[in-house]
């Protein structure tokens, strides 16, 4: 089973710019996690009507996020293990297909490695302004900030989906 985080605690309403974005990423990465709390592997595995989401496929799919956008697009390294020797071409969506046959504590693990790299990452980059390493595939630079105003955006509407799937699994709503 994955283990429940602390209750998501969000930046207050006039904190500087970096510790409000960063304090609201790390509110949904919370809250992602508490979603996945206590769920054995089949329920992880849940299918919410036609979609082929599942809690389980949104905590592997967010670990991939966090390493794409802060491992190698903003430092510039490549992807680390299990992501790099992925066929992608065979299966673009692997992260989300593969989960339902991967363990709660792995996907645990796997979120949590990845989020506590890319907070690492961060931390150590003074500015916001910083610009990525690695440009868009359309060739655009992007900075530290772009980044992790995406990644709020990715989270909010994983979170959404996440919501959705949980309450359809035994009712549980709210953060």
């Amino acid at each position: 089973m994955v283990e429940s985080p602390d209750e998501p605690t969000w930046p207050a309403m006039h904190a500087e710019e970096r510790t409000m974005l960063e304090g609201f990423l790390d509110g949904f990465r919370s809250v992602l996690l508490r979603k996945a709390a206590g769920l054995d592997g089949e329920q992880l595995a849940t299918r919410l009507g036609p979609s082929s989401l599942t809690l389980g496929g949104l905590l592997k799919h967010m670990a991939l996020v966090e390493d794409i956008w802060f491992t190698q697009a903003l430092r510039g390294d490549p992807l680390p293990e299990p992501w790099a020797s992925v066929d992608w071409d065979r299966d673009p969506d692997w992260e989300l297909h593969s989960a339902v046959h991967d363990a709660p504590e792995l996907l645990h693990r796997q979120f949590v490695t990845s989020v506590e790299r890319s907070r690492a990452i961060a931390a150590g980059i003074a500015s916001l302004d910083h610009v990525a390493a690695k440009r868009s595939p359309e060739g655009e630079s992007t900075t530290l900030r772009w980044i992790t105003v995406h990644m709020i955006e990715e989270y909010a509407r994983h979170c959404g989906h996440a919501d959705l799937i949980r309450e359809s699994i035994d009712g549980a709503t709210g953060d």
